[in-house]
């Protein structure tokens, strides 16, 4: 393996890392490296471009990076699975396709810490519309972009079954909006989604293989980084192996992580940035004494309400086995059927409570009872609200335990350890419930399913969410933006406090999670980078009135 320079190394080919090549890259005199340490995503890979197969990649090593916490104290003591992509494109080629910026309110608190007022809603607004081509008739035009690479389609949310949950939702009491991702985020209303033309639109698709022919782009796959090549506090490079060659090394004026909340931080610990007294424990030479690298994990914890439905309406029947090669070749040859579609087609935000400034809930509404994994409840046609709170204060960690690079970090992500975590599942069962036994829902209604009527009083609700809660898969601020002691990255330069040529670009960066899937959030953080990075003049603010909601 040569020793060759460029003058952007980039760590991981996931979304973040797609979406800063792709920029990087546009001036022809700036050699651009990509090392991604899974698999290309070939063009032929159904399991990655057919909408409805996102339940294959998860869980197969092939696709998954298959991490798993350690056991979690407040869960029963479970290890809870966290599905990661191993193959270009990240998590965003095997991801639920669900696009949502977040509410305009968790950039607000971004901004409210020290150093971070370029990081509020308005400056982040215009760095939304770049990348965005919202091909639905957005009634807001200002909010929304429509010749970014990041065609969005809105979900058709025909299903009779949706209709009665977006009216139940108006009969609890709860509004319709016209966008989630427009001036009002609170509400019920069909779902933007990263699918174009019956296929997954992954961060890789989008923004990386259209300007794979630049002679300055180059992109290796199954290239595993094992190490930052410093000198002094300054990086100049990266150890890393191709296959099943022998390690090489690569150097860089700029090396940039793009490996998200768990591998970023894995990597700046294995090359001596972190907590200097934990790393000497370890035995690993301290480059910089930084502790806040892999503190502050967020992440968004979910269950699914599960109803028995009395109608045939339900898409229960398209998950026949039987069935398969007739929808495969219909999504194949037409692009259509029930496998062009993620069925994640709407939804809505709410606040648990009047007290609440912004919505703090979550629902993903689903024409089918089934669990990430494939597996479905005994029994006929039904339906499901995915629900969880949305800025829980919970707060884990991501560390290493050994110096081999490829052993996992351990992930300690302290689910339902706090009282106002612990109050806001109650809410949010009491709430998803409160929906669906609304008239709106009578037709369908057959009974719930899980977690059973039986499951009553605040105990039992949370005594059911710790034995069956699953991650909605969002690990994210482990290397937070800021100036305080904790923080990781300049929230000004994306560089890591204390050294030169060494930046962090992905979800780790995040100082708080947002109320919503965080594949947009990160998306706009590299294309916000990507000018920082280049010194590019920073698009102007665009200061849009945004709702608020008034508490009575």
């Amino acid at each position: 393996m040569s020793n060759e320079n460029y003058d952007f190394v980039i760590v991981g080919g996931g979304s973040a890392g797609c979406a800063l090549a792709n920029r990087l890259s546009a001036d022809p005199r700036t050699k651009v490296l990509v090392l991604e340490a899974g698999r290309t995503d070939a063009k032929w890979d159904v399991f990655i471009h057919m909408p409805a197969a996102l339940t294959f990649p998860i869980g197969s090593r092939f696709y998954d990076w298959g991490y798993r916490s350690e056991p979690e104290p407040f869960l029963h003591r479970r290890r809870v699975y966290h599905a990661r992509g191993k193959v270009l494109g990240g998590s965003s080629s095997i991801n639920g396709m669900i696009f949502q910026r977040g509410n305009p309110m968790d950039y607000e608190r971004w901004a409210g810490d020290e150093g971070m007022s370029e990081w509020d809603y308005a400056h982040c607004l215009p760095y939304f519309r770049r990348m965005e081509n919202c091909l639905a008739d957005a009634p807001d035009g200002t909010w929304r972009g429509h010749s970014g690479p990041l065609e969005l389609e809105r979900g058709p949310a025909t299903n009779p079954l949706f209709e009665a949950f977006f009216s139940a939702a108006e009969q609890a009491g709860y509004p319709r909006t016209d966008d989630v991702n427009g001036y009002r985020q609170e509400g019920f209303a069909p779902f933007d989604r990263n699918v174009r033309k019956g296929r997954r639109l992954s961060a890789a698709r989008a923004y990386l293989h259209p300007v794979l022919h630049r002679p300055n782009l180059t992109v290796k796959t199954n290239a595993f980084v094992s190490q930052i090549l410093f000198e002094g506090t300054r990086a100049i490079g990266v150890e890393y192996a191709q296959g099943r060659s022998a390690p090489g090394e690569v150097y860089g004026k700029e090396i940039v992580l793009c490996g998200g909340a768990v591998n970023s931080p894995q990597l700046l610990q294995l090359s001596g940035i972190g907590n200097a007294a934990e790393l000497e424990r370890l035995g690993v030479d301290v480059v910089r004494d930084l502790p806040g690298v892999g503190e502050n994990l967020q992440d968004h914890l979910e269950v699914y309400i599960q109803y028995a439905c009395k109608q045939p309406v339900s898409m229960q029947p398209s998950l026949a086995k039987w069935k398969r090669p007739s929808i495969g070749a219909q999504w194949l040859f037409l692009r259509s059927g029930p496998a062009a579609t993620n069925h994640f087609e709407g939804g809505g935000f709410v606040r648990s409570n009047d007290e609440v400034g912004y919505p703090n809930l979550m629902f993903h509404f689903l024409p089918v009872a089934i669990r990430y994994d494939g597996s479905v409840p005994a029994g006929g046609h039904g339906y499901q609200v995915h629900v969880g709170p949305m800025y829980a204060d919970t707060r884990g960690t991501v560390k290493i335990t050994s110096t081999d690079p490829r052993r996992h970090p351990a992930l300690r992500f302290n689910y339902l350890s706090t009282a106002d975590d612990r109050r806001e599942w109650v809410e949010a069962v009491r709430v998803a419930r409160k929906i669906l036994n609304q008239p709106a829902m009578d037709a369908f209604n057959g009974g719930e399913i899980s977690p059973g009527p039986e499951v009553e009083t605040d105990e039992q609700i949370l005594d059911w969410v710790a034995k069956d809660a699953e991650t909605a898969l969002h690990p994210s601020c482990t290397a937070k933006m800021g100036v305080d002691a904790m923080s990781v990255v300049d929230p000004g330069s994306l560089r890591v406090h204390g050294t030169e040529g060494l930046r962090v670009v992905d979800a780790s960066v995040m100082p708080y999670i947002p109320n919503g899937n965080i594949y947009a959030p990160v998306m706009m953080t590299a294309e916000k980078a990507a000018d920082l990075i280049l010194g590019n003049t920073p698009l102007e603010p665009i200061r849009e009135p945004f709702y608020r909601h008034q508490a009575s």
